[in-house]
């Protein structure tokens, strides 16, 4: 198997078999020998890079485990090794897996996977609705900034409407990380299906 480089991030949860290079049968002697030979590469005193060695580490760490490795041999998951951003995602899951726990309908008489869809689908059109109006609110306070004139003394109303711009791109940003982390928790359930009763699948919705 050719060798991975350490410097690789995958989709979701980095996978230590990638980022060292092994098997996925790899016994310990060969995991630390290609934690060692990686480590020669990435360690910072070798003018490595100190992320691509702690990644290393981190992998070595969770396939040294054996409860940890069959976790994430099962799920595909293991918190260490989650990027930040899916982590996010993993947490609107979360929440919304919440909600089918608490929801006392009968299994198979509706489909908690496309209710989960759905309610991320619809945080994403909200997120978006609210960035747009937030850029247009900026925009046009930028717009009064450059028509105003001062000519001596301390500046309060213009601090104050550049102050107001600032506060507007944060949630603009806000807004796109939440847009971000929807996306990722709509792509983490993209495998999924659900099978409903045939009596309430045929049945309609009554609006």
């Amino acid at each position: 198997m050719d060798k991975a480089p350490a410097w690789r991030y995958t989709e979701g949860v980095n996978d230590p078999y990638d980022i060292l290079g092994v098997r996925r049968d790899a016994d310990e002697v060969a995991i630390r020998a290609a934690f060692r030979r990686l480590a020669k590469e990435s360690h910072p005193d070798s003018g490595g890079d100190a992320d691509a060695f702690l990644l290393c580490r981190k992998a070595q760490d969770l396939l040294l485990d054996p409860l940890r490795r069959k976790v994430f041999d099962a799920t595909g998951y293991d918190p260490d090794l989650a990027d930040a951003r899916d982590i996010q995602g993993l947490m609107l899951i979360e929440k919304l897996v919440n909600d089918i726990v608490l929801d006392e309908r009968e299994p198979g008489t509706f489909d908690p996977v496309a209710a989960m869809r759905a309610a991320l689908e619809a945080e994403i059109r909200k997120a978006r609705f609210h960035m747009r109006e937030m850029e247009e609110h900026g925009a046009r306070v930028g717009r009064h900034l450059s028509r105003l004139d001062h000519d001596s003394g301390a500046d309060v109303l213009g601090y104050m409407l550049r102050a107001r711009i600032d506060a507007i791109a944060k949630a603009v940003s806000e807004s796109a990380k939440q847009i971000e982390a929807s996306e990722r928790a709509l792509g983490m359930l993209e495998s999924y299906s659900y099978t409903m009763d045939t009596m309430a699948a045929a049945t309609p919705i009554r609006r």
